[in-house]
């Protein structure tokens, strides 16, 4: 019987893929569990329909993080914070913080996982990041850091 997976089976299937498995294996163990349904024309179509969705989504997402890095890549984020004697900061600057500023500058959101910071920020001075926006796309940001 020729079947459509909705969920990972060890051994038998991945989710979204069609496969032919045995006629009592789809009716006694994949259909009640709902793991699998019949592959009819119907449910063909509407798988059809969930991948080109999901390819749709991704293009659109690699897009947007394109034009994310156009506008970031080779930029400069100004961060001011104390310090104490020596010029050496009270704390660090943490991803966090380039994040608030990228968006207080720049206007755009970032998630702090997504910087990547070269060096622990301890000192004024100026100091490099990365921003990895999509898989492969990464745009690199100078920080200056200033007392304030």
């Amino acid at each position: 019987m020729k079947v459509i997976f909705l969920a990972d089976v060890k051994g038998s299937g991945k989710k979204g893929e069609m496969k032919n498995v045995a006629d009592g294996y789809a009716r006694n163990m994949l259909l009640p569990k709902k793991l699998a349904v019949e592959a009819t024309p119907e449910n063909i179509n509407h798988l059809k329909g969930q991948q080109s969705s999901a390819q749709h989504k991704i293009d659109v997402d690699k897009q947007n993080a394109q034009a994310l890095r156009e506008k970031l890549h080779e930029q400069t984020v100004n961060i001011t914070c104390k310090a104490g004697a020596g010029g050496k900061l009270f704390g660090s600057v943490t991803a966090a913080q380039v994040a608030q500023q990228i968006e207080a500058q720049f206007g755009c959101k970032i998630d702090k996982k997504k910087i990547v910071l070269k060096s622990d920020i301890k000192m004024f001075g100026s100091f490099a990041a990365e921003i990895r926006l999509y898989t492969g796309i990464s745009a690199e940001v100078k920080i200056e850091v200033s007392e304030g």
